[in-house]
């Protein structure tokens, strides 16, 4: 079955790079109404809309908001300016996130509290601000969030990223079960690793691996590479659209290792 979002109005939170700007592209491809593409990043949140404005004319209504997820109010300001844009909210896509290194031995409160502010609040309250659209209008609605394989347990310098994800994905599913009568339907993707520019830099310049690191792991894995933007693209269209009704509250794998199997 086809994953079409036929005259949706659709958030991306991150859209400006990876997994949002890919999302952000195949929904309009598969035939989005609306789309409201959001990113701290300014400059490069322009050079997407200007892509897509060429390419789909005026097929979809397109709308740029740049904001700092990390600002408590900022999620009340996306989806009010969704709101004042289209007049609905029908999609919501929980794309941005912090991935920065910090485990028991050297993680601050600082670190702990900037983590958890954009990977964890923030789409929680994006989720508020857009159920309530959705209540309000007694519309359906589904909303994915972007979550992690270290949700389960996380790599050791990776333990505040982790307990950050491993909130995202209980609120994922609680917010599921709240909505369980409503037709909003909420689901979530447990990534594994993502060929994204964020990942590039970390790998090539903060941990100092070098532009070969991409070889290098990518001959460890088992499909020998890693898994790309427009693959979780893919996954996030299919959990928007109607082709995934009825799934609430589910949180896929999507990984290449089987979590809990042996190599």
């Amino acid at each position: 079955m086809e994953s079409r979002l036929d005259g949706m109005a659709v958030i991306v939170t991150g859209a400006a790079h990876g997994i949002g700007a890919a999302t952000a592209r195949l929904a309009a491809r598969s035939g989005v109404g609306a789309l409201l593409l959001t990113d701290r990043d300014g400059a490069a949140l322009g050079r997407l809309a200007q892509e897509l404005a060429q390419e789909l004319a005026s097929a979809v209504a397109l709308a740029t908001h740049v904001d700092d997820l990390e600002d408590g109010a900022a999620p009340a300001r996306v989806t009010g300016a969704a709101q004042a844009a289209f007049g609905r909210i029908d999609g919501l896509v929980n794309s941005a996130g912090h991935t920065y290194r910090m485990g028991l031995a050297d993680a601050t409160l600082a670190g702990w509290d900037r983590m958890q502010a954009l990977n964890a609040r923030a789409p929680f309250f994006l989720m508020q601000g857009a159920v309530a659209d959705m209540r309000a209008r007694g519309a359906p609605g589904a909303i994915v969030n972007i979550q992690s394989m270290h949700a389960h347990v996380g790599l050791p310098d990776l333990a505040v990223y982790a307990a950050s994800k491993a909130a995202l994905q209980v609120l994922t599913r609680n917010t599921a079960n709240a909505l369980r009568a409503t037709g909003i339907r909420v689901n979530g993707l447990n990534l594994g690793w993502v060929l994204t520019e964020s990942e590039m830099r970390m790998q090539a310049e903060t941990l100092g691996r070098g532009p070969g690191w991409v070889a290098e792991s990518a001959a460890l894995l088992p499909l020998g590479r890693l898994i790309t933007p427009e693959e979780v693209a893919r996954q996030v269209v299919h959990l928007l659209s109607p082709a995934s009704a009825p799934m609430t509250g589910v949180s896929i794998d999507f990984d290449q290792n089987v979590f809990g199997g042996q190599g």
